[in-house]
């Protein structure tokens, strides 16, 4: 759930991990290798708290990680084709 301090909504790792969709080792791993931003805040127990700004952030990486996937595999896939019907225009 949410919270609310001074009139800001900060997010848990657990929540912005699904509302990205990315598991927390991913984030973590991102966090690590300075993809995007260390969380500034944090609650009293030490918990990272993110926020919209940092939602987006985390957003806009997924989304640049997906589209490249999918760009790869395409290209895969067009490469194969290719491969296919150049073997399969081959005759002794």
């Amino acid at each position: 759930m949410p919270v609310k301090l001074n009139g800001r909504t900060y997010y848990r790792t657990a929540e912005v991990c699904q509302m990205v969709g990315i598991g927390r080792s991913t984030l973590f791993r991102w966090i690590r290798q300075n993809v995007v931003e260390e969380a500034q805040y944090r609650d009293r127990k030490g918990w990272r708290l993110f926020t919209e700004d940092d939602l987006r952030s985390l957003r806009a990486e997924n989304s640049r990680i997906q589209k490249s996937r999918v760009t790869e595999t395409s290209q895969r896939i067009s490469s194969k084709q290719i491969k296919e019907v150049h073997c399969g225009d081959y005759h002794d």
